[in-house]
C-alpha cells in the first residue's frame, strides 16, 4: 500500500497536500522529500496536510511520520492536520504528536474524524 500526495496551492498562496493511500515505512522520507522543495519554494506559505484519504497508518511507517512532521514544525512553526481519523489521532498521540482538538474527543468518536487539527510541537 503506498502513499499518494495531491499538492494544491491556493489563490492565498496556502499549501494544501492531500494525501490518499497507506502509510507505511516508505512513505515518510519521499513526504519529507516533498515537504523541504515545497518549504524551500514557499517559505511563508501555510501547509496543511489533509488526511482524508489516508486509510491505513502502519507501524513501520507512524514513528518516521511523525518524525518528519516534528522536522517540519522545526523548520516552518506550524503544519496543520485537517480531516484526521480518531483511530489515527489515537496513535499520534502514542507517538508524541500533540494534537489540541476543538471539543471533546468522546464527542466526535459518531464521526470518525476530527476536522482542523493543528498540531504544535
Amino acid at each position: 500500500m503506498s502513499l499518494r500526495a495531491q499538492v494544491n496551492i491556493n489563490a492565498s498562496g496556502d499549501i494544501i497536500i492531500h494525501l490518499n493511500g497507506g502509510i507505511d515505512f516508505d512513505a515518510p522520507p519521499s513526504l519529507q522529500k516533498e515537504l523541504i522543495t515545497l518549504i524551500k519554494n514557499h517559505p511563508t506559505s501555510s501547509i496543511t496536510l489533509d488526511m482524508h484519504g489516508v486509510d491505513f497508518v502502519g507501524s513501520s511507517g507512524i514513528g518516521q511520520f511523525v518524525s518528519v512532521i516534528k522536522w517540519v514544525n522545526q523548520k516552518h512553526e506550524i503544519v496543520k492536520l485537517d480531516n484526521v481519523k480518531m483511530e489515527f489521532a489515537r496513535v499520534f498521540k502514542l507517538y508524541g504528536l500533540i494534537i489540541p482538538f476543538e471539543g471533546d474527543l468522546a464527542d466526535d468518536e459518531s464521526e470518525g474524524k476530527e476536522e482542523g487539527l493543528e498540531v504544535n510541537l
